[in-house]
Formats: structure tokens, sequence, C-alpha cells
């Protein structure tokens, strides 16, 4: 059974980022099946992880979001990064912000992280979502799973 960990704090500073790495990390050299999820749009997770230019990649969170929200099919490896150290991630960028704004006029927005996260959580053991410092609606998202 998966379990699904937000770090959330509305607080910038406070280590949020630092404990997803270092505890997905942990996880994932104890043998198990780790996804982080960076619901952040600084991108210091994909910073973190290696990625020098987040806001440079053509599938982020927004990408797969945006494809809920419009309905559309999505291939549940899609915008997934194998990392070297035995994790995946979904990176962010600052798309995130421009998102966050949309998600104003969207029926049951604050369930459309949940609704990506139910399609493909048999396939980890954890689930860690580094969020945002805010108490916005990508944040509030977290508190639906």
């Amino acid at each position: 059974m998966c379990k699904i960990i937000a770090v959330a704090n509305q607080k910038g500073g406070v280590g949020k980022t630092t404990t997803c790495v270092n505890l997905g990390i942990g996880l994932a050299r104890a043998g198990k099946k780790v996804l982080l999820v960076e619901a952040d749009a600084q991108g210091s997770l994909s910073v973190s992880l290696g990625i020098q230019e987040p806001d440079a990649l053509d599938m982020t969170l927004v990408q797969i979001l945006g494809k809920i929200i419009n309905e559309e099919e999505i291939d549940p490896a899609e915008g997934i990064i194998k990392h070297k150290e035995g994790i995946d991630f979904i990176p962010a960028n600052i798309e995130l912000a421009g998102l966050e704004t949309s998600l104003v006029n969207v029926m049951s927005r604050e369930q459309i992280l949940r609704l990506y996260l139910e399609e493909i959580k048999n396939r980890y053991d954890y689930i860690l979502i580094d969020c945002m410092p805010s108490l916005g609606m990508i944040t509030i998202n977290q508190n639906e799973i």
C-alpha cells in the first residue's frame, strides 16, 4: 500500500525540499519504490536532483495536471524522470505558478493532483510531495489526497 506524504509549510526556507530529497533517497536505499513530486514553482527539488534549467523542461507537473483538467489521456509514466539514486521524480517549474491561478475556474480543483496520484500510486511504496511555501490551491490539493 502506497503512503503519500506531503511536506508542507507556509514559510520558505524550512527544509521542505531537503526533507523530501533525503527521505526519498533514504527510502529508496532501503529498497522502497519512491516517487518525489515537486509542487513548487521555484523548481528547487528539480535543481537538487540535477536538473540545471527546470524552466526549460517540456514535461512537468503542469502539463500532467493540465491533461487531467482537460480530461485528456495520460500515460502513467509520462513526465516521470528516473534518477540515479533509485528514485523517480516529477519536476516542476515557474509554469506551476500560472496553473494555480487557472485552477480558480476548475470544478473539483482541490482534487486534481489526487486524481493523477490515484492512477500511479500502485507503482510506489511512497510518494513524497514537496509543497510550495504557500497555502494556495496547489498546497490545498495535497490535503485532499
